[in-house]
């Protein structure tokens, strides 16, 4: 048999599955496309994590764009990070090209343009469905995670938190922290040392001033009510599609710390949420974090572990999560070893340090006896990756390099107009758009001060007039003189001399 006979065999033999999935594209040899060598990735193994990496311009949005198509046709919801805006196209059908037509015939199947179930969500001013969570659903741990706390002042988090709990104070927006944070130290403090111990002024004022670095990130935005729940990521539409959910975050690049915030607090929404599912055939849901480099790229050593913790738990949850990003080292290792499905588009070798970088990331993939893994990464086209996945048993696919499939829907963003008209047809932004601003923490401690001073005004009143009442009363009978004169059988005494005296 020739290579190309060998090679097709090989690649046939490495993707064979018995349940369902989803194809890629067709493998290539020394730049060719072989027909129907089709890249395969089974529905069984999407939750074991993924990376979607490359180089600026070389498809991995558009690669995105198509898991999530073919993620939403076999029923299966997917939420979307769209940093850059331009993965809102899934909405409306591929208006078609002969290129795509060109591509598919190399790959070996038809090109069918359609459009998929699209919901629109935002953390900011932005239209779309607001997402929103209170402080109490975030907890202690993972609020002074967010915040890079010291263990100290971790404590006194966790103080605050109880107190709430205790005192049933609803802590739902960064307005009900602060508060409850200040009352510690100055209307509260006796309160606290009695039932809590001392509270440091310096410490709480340490963790005010995180709250309000978070706060000029956006996150008052954020924090409060109405609360998303994370079962309204995974619909399914009446023709059994799932739902891709759009989160917009074009307004929030430079603010990491938000991204960050709203990323564990859904994970571990989701986590705490969702019940176990075991070694299932299909995964729940699938969220694919765009420029994911974000999320690591200012993170503690704390909240660096947060994030591994949740990768490794949630797979049982039926969740896949996939990293989008330039570079696979933008990924911390502990987390880079979780992930199963690995696509890689080109990298370009322009500095030392790039090419430190393109052999690293050659050595994260399974040796190939067809290729030269270093050179076939600076030497893919757009719209061509180098795939590794794992088969039904966990086992590692064989390394192919892929002429990928083109998206079914647009490849280009929604008209204003037609971005106003699919935020106008959901249900779910009506219903998340009304914003709730019930008493909570902040109310009630307004509250309780206002009383315990009119108390105190009332308290210092009553003394007073009490002194008063008793110093007359005491100089009365302190003159006793006055008391002598005053007397009745002193007056009839004088009155009898003066009676006598007259006659």
């Amino acid at each position: 048999m020739s290579s190309k006979e060998d090679f097709f065999e090989h690649i046939e033999k490495g993707y064979s599955t018995k349940g369902d999935f989803i194809a890629m594209g067709a493998a290539m040899l020394n730049g060719e496309t072989i027909t129907n060598a089709l890249v395969k990735i089974p529905l069984k193994t999407l939750n074991r994590h993924g990376l979607i990496a490359g180089a600026t311009g070389t498809g991995k949005t558009k690669t995105l764009q198509v898991l999530a198509e073919n993620l939403s046709d076999k029923g299966i919801p997917v939420l979307l990070m769209d940093l850059k805006g331009d993965l809102s196209g899934l909405a409306q059908p591929s208006p078609g090209h002969p290129k795509i037509d060109e591509r598919h015939a190399k790959i070996g199947f038809p090109f069918t343009p359609k459009k998929f179930p699209v919901e629109i969500l935002s953390l900011s001013e932005q239209d779309g469905l607001k997402l929103r969570a209170t402080v109490s659903e975030f907890g202690p741990v993972l609020l002074s995670r967010i915040l890079d706390l010291s263990e100290t002042q971790e404590g006194i988090v966790a103080v605050i938190f109880k107190y709430c709990d205790d005192n049933k104070l609803p802590l739902l927006d960064l307005k009900d922290f602060k508060k409850v944070l200040q009352y510690a130290t100055n209307e509260g403090k006796k309160e606290f040392e009695d039932n809590y111990g001392r509270i440091a002024t310096s410490s709480t004022g340490s963790i005010l001033r995180k709250v309000i670095e978070l706060e000029q990130q956006g996150a008052d935005l954020f924090f409060g009510e109405k609360s998303f729940d994370v079962n309204d990521l995974t619909r399914i539409d009446e023709n059994g599609r799932g739902m891709i959910s759009i989160l917009r975050l074009t307004d929030i690049q430079d603010r990491p710390k938000l991204f960050s915030t709203f990323m564990l607090s859904l994970l571990a929404e989701v986590y705490a949420t969702f019940p176990e599912q075991g070694d299932s055939e299909r995964p729940e849901l699938i969220l694919f974090i765009d420029e994911a480099h974000l999320i690591f790229k200012e993170a503690s050593k704390a909240l660096l572990d947060q994030i591994e913790s949740i990768v490794k738990l949630i797979r049982s949850k039926g969740i896949g999560l996939y990293f989008v990003t330039q570079n696979p080292t933008d990924v911390p290792d502990a987390v880079l070893a979780q992930l199963g499905l690995k696509i890689q588009h080109a990298l370009r070798a322009f500095t030392a340090k790039d090419r430190k970088a393109i052999k690293l990331t050659a050595e994260n993939y399974p040796i190939s006896e067809f290729y030269d893994t270093k050179e076939v990464l600076t030497s893919l086209g757009i719209g061509e990756a180098l795939i590794s996945a794992l088969d039904e048993k966990g086992r590692p696919t064989p390394l192919a390099a892929t002429m990928l499939r083109a998206p079914m829907s647009r490849m280009d963003i929604l008209t204003n107009s037609e971005l106003k008209e699919l935020i106008g047809n959901s249900k779910l932004v009506r219903e998340y758009d009304e914003v709730i601003d019930r008493d909570s923490a902040y109310e009630m401690l307004n509250k309780k001060i206002e009383m315990a001073e009119k108390l105190a005004k009332k308290e210092e009143d009553r003394p007073t007039s009490r002194s008063r009442t008793t110093s007359q009363r005491k100089s009365t009978r302190q003159n006793p003189v006055l008391k002598v004169l005053t007397s009745a059988t002193f007056i009839r005494g004088v009155l009898g001399i003066l009676s006598k005296a007259m006659k």
